[in-house]
């Protein structure tokens, strides 16, 4: 019988949920989901000076934005110590693992000899093979695996393909320090081992953690998984990813405006690909998402596609889902907690009757709020300067005809207003455009906005009225 897929995502809750982070997340899940598999959360927690409930909450609370559900509860690494422990010691037991008593200060004295001889500062196993009679009374020592000196590890990588790891490279290393607690390196292979993940996708950066794991893998007698180390993202400009390129949280992503699809549709396409297709929904994704298609080079982040893919995933999208997507992100968005307390039913409907024309022109949310500020903007408006300049002697003298023009319309529409307002052009012999600019200043306050006949429909008869006459004098 086929054991189940199993993957996991294992972050340290150090910080907020960064984007490299989400794409591991992201590839994890998406395998699991085409192979009809689980993922698995985990929170390696165990060290405790960095470790923050509020990182926890904040890991959480992304991935649910993002909408990459996890099986079963979230397990805390740290509230496995014991299982951790108990391990080490069956390794000590099985002759495969030691305690080692050097202080700190000779662990340095021994990485300084071996610089100056020119050797790698790595643990030389002094503790090795002596008799554990010879421990110093009263002290605690660590416990560091027997790695073996000859030859070579191989790793199997889905992604990398054959990595080889001379083992002389390999030094004993602790898996359980003197204190008790385990290290990283330690931990992660007992829960992996103990959570029954069979595939291991994460950052290649890791890739020569694993050589190390493997000999834990193998002291104990246990499977090894599927190994898939996946490329780091770099920069549009080719180096490390930092903050000025977009290694941020995702809260911040949120924060910018984008879509949790359009988000999850471009860290897909950031190292792995499916023929041409640019544009993806979840379920394609799941249904074409392949380990083995996933790229060995550094994929590169580029704000400005996102932007642009985050745009086309904004028309996609229905009126009615994009309207509430734009007020679950409010509190988020600068002015948006604003927007929000003045946003009754009726502000409601009229943003989703406006939602067709604003999203024509936004690429993102926040570009979308700040298009559709005219509909919270509180009488009489201060326009901006572009609009002021518009609502001039001459602007204002085009707005008074349009004003008697339009509270001659009963049937009020964006058809029945555009009428009303292209025979007042044609009667003062000017272009449409002439007696529109004023007219989108006075109702927005700025020189720009969805097409100003839309802008009148949804506002209404009384407040666009209103709204002109305020800016007549």
């Amino acid at each position: 019988m086929t054991k189940p897929i199993i993957t996991r995502f294992a972050p340290s809750p150090t910080g907020y949920l960064h984007i490299g982070g989400a794409r591991t997340a992201l590839f994890n899940w998406l395998y699991s989901r085409n192979m009809g598999g689980k993922m698995l959360l985990r929170i390696e927690d165990t060290d405790r000076e960095r470790s923050t409930d509020a990182a926890t909450a904040a890991i959480l609370e992304g991935l649910a934005w993002l909408g990459l559900t996890w099986d079963g509860e979230p397990i805390s690494q740290y509230g496995r110590v014991d299982r951790h422990r108990e391990v080490a010691e069956e390794l000590v037991r099985l002759g495969k693992a030691y305690y080692a008593y050097e202080t700190p200060e000779e662990l340095a004295d021994m990485r300084e000899r071996a610089k100056a001889e020119g050797r790698p500062p790595r643990y030389d196993g002094s503790w090795r093979d002596r008799d554990p009679s010879q421990a110093p009374a009263g002290v605690k020592g660590a416990i560091r695996i027997k790695a073996p000196r000859d030859g070579e590890t191989l790793v199997r990588d889905r992604v990398q393909g054959e990595v080889r790891f001379p083992n002389k490279d390999l030094d004993d290393f602790i898996i359980l320090r003197s204190d008790g607690n385990p290290t990283y390196m330690h931990a992660v292979v007992v829960d992996d081992h103990d959570m029954a993940v069979t595939h291991v996708i994460r950052g290649d950066d890791h890739l020569t953690n694993t050589a190390r794991q493997m000999v834990i893998y193998d002291a104990m007698g246990w499977d090894v998984p599927v190994w898939a180390h996946i490329p780091l993202i770099h920069g549009a400009d080719g180096a490390k990813l930092s903050k000025r390129h977009g290694a941020l949280g995702v809260e911040a992503y949120r924060a910018m405006g984008y879509l949790p699809n359009a988000l999850l549709n471009y860290l897909a396409r950031l190292g792995w690909s499916h023929g041409d297709d640019e544009v993806m929904s979840i379920e394609d994704m799941i249904a074409w998402f392949d380990i083995d298609d996933v790229n060995k080079g550094a994929a590169r982040f580029d704000f400005a596609k996102l932007e642009a893919l985050n745009g086309v995933w904004m028309r996609r999208t229905g009126d009615a889902e994009l309207t509430d997507a734009l007020i679950e992100t409010l509190p988020y968005l600068e002015g948006g907690p604003k927007m929000l307390e003045a946003l009754d039913d009726r502000k409601r409907a009229q943003l989703r009757t406006a939602m067709p024309g604003l999203k024509e022109r936004a690429k993102t949310l926040v570009e979308l709020a700040d298009s559709a500020g005219y509909l919270f903007a509180v009488r009489p408006i201060a326009p901006d300067d572009k609009a002021a300049a518009l609502l001039d002697r001459d602007g204002k003298a085009v707005l008074a005809k349009a004003h008697a023009a339009l509270s001659g319309v009963s049937d009020w529409s964006a058809a029945s207003t555009e009428a009303a307002v292209r025979d007042v052009s044609e009667a003062a012999g000017v272009k449409l455009g002439k007696v529109a600019q004023p007219l989108r200043a006075a109702l927005t306050g700025r020189s720009t906005s969805p097409g100003v006949f839309d802008v009148l429909a949804v506002l209404g008869r009384e407040e666009s009225l209103g709204r002109i006459a305020d800016q007549i004098g």
